[in-house]
């Protein structure tokens, strides 16, 4: 029903946009709440056990993570006598807040159902997920000033490492896509404290690269590492283009995603934490090894039952094109 997913978008739209307009942290919480619950229904329209199963577990760390963060709000305002985000002095509720929005939006180690999620969950939701749903709790992370490095540094290394490691053995491509997604916000956490631009930059050309992954995707209908093997036959064109992408997402120059990561460690070779980018730098390999994989798999397979006879790549709509030209133009030269 066209009426019933305007009111969710639009839903969708207000949480994320409540959250950035509040200095109250009682109106930034309420924004996620609405933001939640607008997203569920998207989750569990396919009434799959598999969507309905990840639509239970996001509802569930969500309200786990709001909980937290009223919790810690409330605990501020009875020690400080204030709610302005901006003004956020005492240690205990600053380390809670911090811990809250890392699990909602899976930061390691509280990422667990990160992949578990995206998994249940059809491409276009994902693509919701993994870009839209980050907005608002990174605004919230943006404004809270002087927190703990340690904490941030800790969070951005582990989710680093672990979207490395957890990636490796995957061979379904929305869990790749999760686990690239835990990797990518570790070096946007890692670097918050130094330079908030350099955190925002780094979001956008994430989600500039993963709107034109997961749309790739999308007009393939593949949702494993052995469904790309026959999208030279789905989509010839965009088949030799996808490997850039996902190059692109692994931050290999003279792509864009390589511009994010050469200013982070540049930033962090400024502080004098040369070991902490030492170690982001091997972790991004990791991410590195299994684009390579997605792009072998797409590019240099041929799949047995050779249909060049079908060409689907022809009838595809111009709703999904056009973004998609969009997004991969971007994702492949804006360095």
């Amino acid at each position: 029903n066209p009426y019933i997913l305007a009111t969710l978008l639009f839903g969708l739209g207000l949480g994320t946009t409540i959250t950035f307009a509040s200095s109250h942290w009682l109106l930034a919480w309420m924004g996620l709440e609405i933001n939640t619950l607008a997203i569920i229904p998207l989750m569990a329209q396919h009434h799959h056990p598999r969507a309905v199963e990840a639509t239970t577990k996001y509802f569930l760390t969500q309200a786990t993570a709001a909980a937290m963060l009223l919790f810690a709000s409330t605990t501020n305002a009875w020690l400080t006598g204030q709610w302005d985000i901006q003004q956020m002095s005492h240690p205990f509720p600053l380390t809670l807040i911090t811990l809250a929005l890392a699990l909602k939006i899976g930061l390691a180690p509280m990422h667990t159902w990160l992949p578990e999620v995206l998994q249940g969950l059809d491409l276009t939701t994902g693509l919701v997920l993994s870009t839209w749903q980050k907005l608002a709790p990174f605004a919230l992370l943006l404004q809270i000033q002087n927190v703990n490095p340690t904490i941030l540094v800790t969070l951005g290394l582990a989710s680093t490492l672990v979207g490395g490691w957890g990636g490796l053995n995957q061979t379904q491509l929305r869990k790749v896509l999760a686990y690239s997604s835990i990797a990518h916000l570790g070096w946007m956490i890692l670097i918050l404290q130094y330079s908030p631009s350099l955190t925002l930059l780094a979001l956008l050309t994430y989600f500039v690269m993963t709107f034109s992954t997961f749309l790739v995707f999308k007009l393939n209908k593949s949702t494993s590492i052995n469904a790309l093997a026959i999208s030279w036959t789905k989509a010839p064109i965009l088949t030799s283009l996808t490997p850039l992408v996902l190059l692109s997402l692994g931050g290999l120059p003279p792509l864009t995603g390589f511009m994010p990561k050469w200013l982070i460690l540049q930033e962090l070779a400024k502080q004098n934490l040369a070991p902490l980018a030492t170690l982001a730098a091997l972790s991004a390999l990791l991410s590195l090894y299994f684009y390579l994989r997605i792009s072998y798999a797409m590019t240099l397979t041929m799949s047995p039952n050779n249909l060049t006879g079908v060409t689907p790549w022809r009838f595809s709509s111009p709703q999904l094109t056009l973004p998609l030209a969009i997004a991969t133009t971007a994702t492949i030269s804006l360095l």
